[in-house]
């Protein structure tokens, strides 16, 4: 399910030496869903080109097996008929795995439906917070952490029975 890639786990001591991993929240945003003027390079980008933004976060929370030139494009023709919500909505859910998010300020598929711009740049934001720069590109940012000897912030969703 999540390929061959590193693989980030909330535990262990490996994870306590991370320079990200006692700065962060657990189990929470670490921004809000209208707090665009924190980055305001992804705001004024997905103002412009939503599609592009959103494919940027796709490579990442889909590790590198969803090509952001594909995400971006599928996203743009959905978003000519007015349902690129509907590609979008899955993504904030599997973002929200990988990092044990709650789901709020409500259903995922609303914050897509009534908030899709916003709701991009929040998951943006929370990439690069948790230290994937969407902007770079998945194998860019393993390279990044290979260089650093930093472990992926990618979490492993616990198993379910």
């Amino acid at each position: 399910m999540y390929g061959d890639g590193p693989v980030f786990k909330a535990e262990g001591p490996s994870f306590r030496d991370q320079p990200y991993a006692g700065q962060l929240p657990q189990g929470l945003w670490t921004t809000g869903l209208c707090d665009c003027h924190e980055d305001p390079h992804i705001c004024v980008q997905t103002s412009i080109m939503p599609c592009v933004s959103f494919a940027q976060n796709v490579e990442i929370v889909n590790r590198g097996t969803i090509h952001c030139m594909n995400a971006g494009l599928i996203h743009l023709a959905l978003g000519f008929i007015g349902c690129c919500w509907l590609y979008a909505f899955p993504n904030r859910t599997r973002l929200r795995e990988h990092f044990a998010l709650p789901e709020e300020p409500c259903r995922d598929f609303w914050v897509h439906l009534c908030c899709t711009h916003c709701a991009i740049c929040q998951e943006s934001r929370e990439l690069k917070n948790r230290g994937a720069d969407p902007s770079i590109g998945w194998l860019s940012n393993i390279e990044k952490w290979s260089r650093e000897k930093v472990t992926p912030p990618i979490v492993v969703p616990g198993m379910i029975r």
